[in-house]
């Protein structure tokens, strides 16, 4: 069953109640083919989905430009960000991840992590680096579907991926004072504090491993000199305020997760432990990707997951009676969801642009690979009839294709461009490895 986004409105306009009614039949049927586990997702039933969804944004922005309000929020807006969000993981779960409407839950999943690190005011250089990589990845995307995709939804997704830009150029802004001697050590005090963070939702707190850290930080202060850090030629490189206050900070948090000892207050337990739960899946997936991870998947946790960061009030989580959440339970919480969108970024960008049907050969021809690879690695083998175990697996995966393309019964599944090179690099390093043996063993040499 299908739930709605938070912030729900009726629509203002009766003309719109027919749009919003084919929107919730489309969204339903995108939840039934996301749960659906008998087959495999096929390229033609997403794209007829998809061109429904087209087919209501076209209609939605003529009533709204011919009333004069073309920036109108309602829950016409929160169903259709469902169907979008729907239909951007079945396109990665289908291998069209170099296509615009792949890029729409990337946007939401950069957004809200960029907002957390806002509101979190510590984050390092390389966090900036890897959005910025992904939002110019996803820009070469837009710019070569122009072609091939409705103006509307091209439009919607640059003003997402503006609105991107605009965040991420903020938290550079804000970064920009710290010199390249404060940033090694900008960027430990990052790691240290997360690490704190980490070991603060253990499920046995690890006393130990806390103090260590704290132990670092207080080596990190002692090296400075009133204050501040020096430089090797005892001057006062610039940054001091940025890394002082991180390191104030982390001090602090160490001290407060030290006497709590992973004990969340009462009142948010049952929030924490949701948070752990959706953590721990993600984690668990991050591990067992390759083979475990349906892209539409994520949307539930995605879900999940704006709900209980929409529910605070003013940036505080409360409980039933309206009190506020104490630092630790605040910080505690706040560190889950960040950690879970950073979880569900990484299982984004690193999906590859191969169908769900073809993925256990891909899967395979990558294990092969990375096998080859270090038999070449540790010297080739002795014998050519060592390699009579890949040189089989290979033949069966070859004898799968029907000139030259892996079907599955009718269809050609996405992917063939990915998949049939790393089938020929795999049978280029058995020959090479075959010949070495083969110059090796004989009597000759």
């Amino acid at each position: 069953m299908m739930t709605d986004s938070p912030s729900l409105t009726i629509p203002l306009d009766p003309k719109e109640r027919p749009i919003l009614d084919r929107l919730l039949a489309t969204r339903d049927k995108l939840s039934l083919l996301k749960q659906d586990r008998s087959t495999y997702i096929k390229s033609h039933d997403v794209l007829d989905l998809y061109e429904q969804v087209i087919e209501q944004v076209h209609l939605l922005n003529t009533i709204r430009e011919d009333h004069d309000k073309p920036l109108e929020q309602n829950r016409v807006d929160d169903v259709l960000d469902d169907c979008f969000q729907l239909i951007s993981l079945f396109f990665l779960t289908i291998g069209r991840n170099n296509e615009a409407p792949a890029v729409y839950s990337m946007t939401s999943t950069i957004r809200r992590l960029l907002d957390h690190l806002k509101e979190a005011a510590f984050y390092s250089p390389k966090d900036l680096e890897s959005a910025g990589q992904a939002l110019d990845s996803m820009q070469v995307t837009l710019k070569r579907g122009e072609e091939s995709h409705s103006p509307h939804l091209l439009k919607l997704l640059r003003n997402r991926l503006d609105t991107c830009r605009q965040l991420l150029s903020a938290l550079q802004l804000s970064l920009a004072d710290l010199s390249l001697e404060m940033t090694p050590t900008y960027e430990r005090l990052v790691s240290i504090l997360r690490s704190i963070s980490a070991a603060n939702t253990r499920q046995k707190f690890p006393s130990g491993e806390v103090q260590g850290f704290q132990d670092q930080l207080r080596e990190i202060q002692a090296t400075m000199v009133d204050g501040k850090s020096l430089a090797e030629n005892s001057t006062t490189p610039a940054g001091q305020n940025v890394a002082t206050e991180l390191l104030n900070r982390c001090l602090k948090w160490s001290d407060i997760v030290l006497e709590r000892q992973g004990n969340i207050d009462e009142r948010f337990k049952l929030t924490y432990e949701k948070l752990c739960s959706i953590r721990n899946h993600l984690e668990k997936l991050s591990i067992t990707q390759a083979w475990s991870l349906r892209e539409t998947d994520l949307y539930d946790y995605q879900r999940q997951l704006d709900r209980i960061d929409e529910s605070r009030v003013n940036g505080n989580f409360e409980d039933s009676l309206g009190n506020k959440a104490d630092l630790h339970a605040q910080r505690t919480l706040l560190y889950l969801i960040r950690r879970s969108y950073a979880y569900i970024y990484t299982l984004i960008i690193s999906s590859e642009p191969v169908s769900e049907a073809l993925l256990p050969v891909f899967n395979q021809l990558q294990t092969l690979r990375r096998c080859l690879l270090e038999v070449k690695r540790s010297g080739g083998v002795s014998s050519p009839r060592e390699l009579y175990p890949y040189s089989m697996k290979l033949h069966s995966i070859d004898d799968m294709r029907v000139d030259g393309k892996f079907m599955v019964g009718a269809d050609i599944p996405e992917g063939q461009g990915s998949v049939n090179p790393l089938l020929a690099e795999c049978f280029d390093l058995n020959y090479e490895l075959r010949i070495e043996a083969e110059e090796n063993d004989s009597p000759e040499s």
